[in-house]
């Protein structure tokens, strides 16, 4: 396909090892690298994970100048591709932790997210670990012609998190995620990734953790809400090449982000 862009998900499950969740981390993007892909998402946590959550958290925070946003850096220099993955960065208060999103290439940090809505639901309290990020700008950056935003997990159940995205000229979201397990879990999942995509006209590449604690399926969703490419329940690397030109012919004949009558304001 001419003016495409090879993009990856890569599906693992981070531990409480921050040496061996990076040891996975250089296999799946070396991976990715060799089937093409110039960009691979990995999942929430991906620096550093325990469950339930404890104090460890905070024990193990980093900066976004830490040696694990340095150690992927430098696997992104390797391999000459665009990383996206979870951080656990260190917060102002020392007793809770942020939870942030990264994009890295060669040069350094691309943009950085931190979580806006937290997992305060399905009888978990993220908010008791993690500190809510701040009303900021959309953290977007570019690649082979298209605009990514991130965004994290628990945000999908928010449509006005990619209603601001989409606003600041984004044409993928990246997705990050734990999407933990249960009763109809994996429906939520799959159901809102296509609703996103579609009601935005935008592709959507979101990377979880395989069970027994996520639900997996890491998933590249097209515009018009089509699966592009999938993981199931393993540890794995999907890649789907992205039509560079498919989101503004979408949007000539769905013209939906221009009908709009609401704006997105922060509360």
């Amino acid at each position: 396909m001419t003016d495409a862009l090879p993009i990856a998900v890569a599906q693992f499950a981070p531990t409480a090892d921050t040496a061996a969740n990076l040891e996975s981390i250089e296999h799946l993007v070396a991976t990715a690298s060799a089937r093409g892909a110039r960009l691979v998402v990995l999942p929430e946590y991906s620096s550093y994970f325990v469950d339930p959550f404890d104090g460890s958290l905070a024990e193990h925070a980093q900066g976004l100048d830490g040696p694990f946003v340095q150690a992927i850096t430098a696997i992104a220099a390797a391999h000459g591709i665009v990383i996206a993955a979870g951080l656990v960065e260190r917060a102002g208060d020392r007793e809770r932790v942020r939870n942030t999103a990264v994009a890295v290439d060669a040069s350094g940090l691309l943009a950085h997210y931190r979580k806006l809505h937290l997992y305060d639901a399905f009888g978990q309290r993220e908010s008791d670990w993690v500190e809510p990020g701040g009303i900021e700008q959309p953290q977007t950056f570019e690649l082979g012609g298209l605009r990514f935003g991130l965004m994290t997990c628990y945000d999908l159940r928010f449509p006005e998190v990619g209603r601001t995205l989409v606003d600041a000229g984004a044409d993928v979201f990246v997705v990050p995620a734990e999407w933990v397990r249960g009763p109809l879990k994996e429906h939520h999942w799959r159901t809102l990734l296509h609703a996103r995509a579609i009601e935005n006209t935008v592709f959507v590449a979101a990377a979880d953790h395989p069970p027994p604690l996520g639900v997996g399926n890491s998933l590249i969703v097209d515009p018009q809400g089509v699966e592009l490419a999938a993981v199931g329940t393993s540890t794995d690397v999907a890649v789907a090449h992205l039509d560079v030109g498919a989101v503004a012919r979408v949007r000539r004949v769905n013209p939906a982000l221009a009908l709009r009558r609401f704006r997105v304001e922060p509360r």
